[in-house]
């Protein structure tokens, strides 16, 4: 059976710093410069806790490169609007 392939987009990435859990019920975070982001809104901290090829548990590294990936279903996602777009690139005073 073939499973359907979700829209996605890869952005590299950059963890800046690993945030240690302040009390033992909570998890150790990565935080994550995602490039090509809002500067505003380009860290996320998410859970330092992966799994390797063989399952077993590792964290990321402060300062190692990584890859964020978006992935959407198909009622998430609309056609792109490519008129608002090319709008957007025009110079100024230019638009009619």
């Amino acid at each position: 059976m073939s499973k359907k392939l979700k829209p996605t987009v890869t952005l590299p990435g950059k963890v800046e710093k690993v945030i240690p859990a302040i009390v033992a019920v909570e998890p150790e975070k990565a935080q994550i410069a995602v490039e090509g982001a809002d500067p505003l809104y380009r860290e996320i901290r998410v859970e330092n806790s992966l799994k390797d090829e063989k399952g077993d548990a590792v964290a990321l590294k402060e300062g190692a490169h990584v890859e964020v990936t978006i992935e959407a279903n198909s009622d998430a996602i609309e056609p792109e609007d490519l008129s608002k777009k090319n709008l957007q690139h025009e110079p100024k005073g230019r638009r009619s």
